[in-house]
């Protein structure tokens, strides 16, 4: 109980998760292109593997799959890509054998292991299987982020089971984990328009690009479109420039999907567009229900570029496939963005940080384009007086949304409280916690960060919200409150 509100009755599992080195994935690896090097060593490689007696390489083929194939989805496939990446460095005219192309491949790829730095973070939902449980449980999915060498974050998966009564299970995480395929995804005109803009990027070059674009488009149209230039703009000075811009946002969104079969927690989302290349952090899912009935799963995250970061969007219908999307607009500014689980007043809505220290609503017509902010709740108790923030999306209950909030006071303290939002007009605070519900004393103040407690969401079943958090960004935990009884507690605003 330490570190928790003491009036109320907010209880810690005896489950949690902590990181497993062991969970690995693969990746290409370009020896010499580290920023210490001097330059790329790949042809010297190639060279000298080419130059290895054909006696043996079966053997180390043999070798190599017997110590990692059981660690690692499609080893195999994954090896024979990565030979083919450097393979433009083959000098011999005859075709390789299976055994050398596999050990060419080994030489270019390492293991990472997603979480062999720390685990934190978690987003629950309810997840897609809801088969084969007793009454009174729920199967819930929860969204982790792992940190790995290099500080690099990647969004991970568990499963959980909640119930009969006050219980919480982490089911076993599966092995080995499992690569996605990625593949192109379309973007609309006015989307990508927005985005460039987004990016002071919107020059006359691009907008000419653009009148040739249909209303939904691929790379394909894209290139037709800049094949289609008038010559007095291609041959700008600055036109190179302005076609790699225009690429690489076209690149940045791309549909991850996973094999039906593969259980969650073997699905990791890794960076793959250039404005993630540093990381994928912080992911606040969310079960949407749409106006029409049906629903469907939305995360915002914090994508990281070693420079910069930028909120962005996953869209998926079943935690199997991943549509990945840039956002655009005014509102899409620094962290902690959270979506509403449905419509309001007919417009899409999200809690956001654009100020860097208070907690803003913004508003989208379809969810690409956010504008129009209004403030909502701004630090003012010395627990939060560095700045406030959201732990996830809001919770809607027969007296308002209830938000759960992070606070960050002296000596970097990370807290988590509570504020109760008008559900007609959410950016109104009807009532909040005078104290946090969860601070970082006693067992839960180290940690990889120390002094840290942080959800990014949180869910209710059977009238009581069950909250993973964060302890130190190290591992995890899972308190638990009646939600009656936290509103209760709250003070109006």
């Amino acid at each position: 109980m330490t570190g928790l509100v003491k009036r109320l009755e907010v209880r810690t599992s005896a489950d949690e998760l902590v990181p497993d080195p062991s969970r690995v994935a693969i990746r290409l690896f370009l020896p010499g292109e580290d920023p210490h090097d001097r330059g790329s060593r790949v042809r010297e490689i190639v060279e000298r593997i080419l130059a290895l007696p054909e006696d043996g390489l079966e053997e180390a083929a043999d070798e190599i799959l017997a110590s990692f194939g059981p660690r690692t989805d499609s080893l195999v496939g994954a090896l024979l890509d990565h030979a083919a990446t450097v393979g433009f460095h083959q000098t011999r005219t005859e075709p390789l054998s299976h055994s050398r192309k596999l050990v060419l491949g080994a030489a270019f790829t390492s293991e990472y292991a997603v979480e062999g730095a720390a685990l934190c973070n978690p987003s629950a939902v309810p997840h897609p299987d809801q088969t084969g449980l007793e009454d009174g449980q729920m199967r819930v999915a929860v969204a982790l982020r792992g940190i790995g060498e290099g500080h690099i974050s990647s969004i991970g998966f568990a499963t959980a089971v909640i119930g009969p009564g006050r219980t919480w299970e982490f089911a076993r995480r599966e092995f080995p984990l499992v690569r996605p395929t990625i593949s192109e995804l379309r973007w609309s005109r006015e989307h990508f328009l927005r985005a460039l803009e987004s990016d002071g990027h919107l020059t006359e070059l691009m907008r000419a690009v653009a009148r040739s674009l249909p209303e939904t488009f691929d790379d394909h149209d894209l290139e037709y479109a800049i094949r289609s230039l008038p010559s007095e703009l291609a041959q700008r000075h600055d036109a190179r420039l302005d076609l790699e811009i225009i690429r690489t946002t076209q690149a940045s969104a791309y549909v991850a999907g996973f094999p039906a079969t593969s259980e969650l927690s073997q699905r990791v989302l890794q960076p793959v567009a250039p404005e993630e290349a540093s990381g994928m952090e912080d992911a606040r899912f969310v079960l949407i229900t749409y106006p029409d009935g049906s629903t469907g799963y939305r995360a915002t995250y914090t994508a990281y570029d070693g420079h910069g970061i930028a909120p962005r969007l996953i869209v998926s219908p079943d935690l199997v496939s991943f549509d990945v999307h840039r956002l655009s607009g005014s509102a899409v500014k620094n962290k902690g963005m959270a979506l509403f689980p449905r419509l309001v007043n007919g417009e899409i809505l999200s809690l956001t940080r654009t100020d860097g220290e208070s907690l803003r609503l913004a508003r989208s017509k379809k969810g690409r384009i956010w504008n129009n902010e209004t403030p909502v709740h701004s630090p003012r108790r010395l627990w939060e007086i560095v700045q406030a923030g959201n732990c996830g999306s809001p919770i809607e209950t027969e007296r308002g949304w209830l938000v759960l909030t992070h606070g960050v006071g002296p000596m970097r303290r990370y807290c988590i409280g509570a504020i109760l939002l008008d559900l007609d007009y959410p950016d109104i605070v009807i009532a909040s916690l005078d104290r946090p519900l969860i601070e970082p004393e006693g067992t839960l103040r180290d940690g990889y960060v120390p002094n840290v407690v942080y959800s990014c969401g949180g869910v209710v079943h059977d009238g009581v919200l069950w909250l993973p958090y964060g302890v130190g960004d190290a591992r995890v935990r899972v308190a638990s409150v009646v939600v009656e009884d936290l509103l209760d507690e709250m003070a109006p605003a």
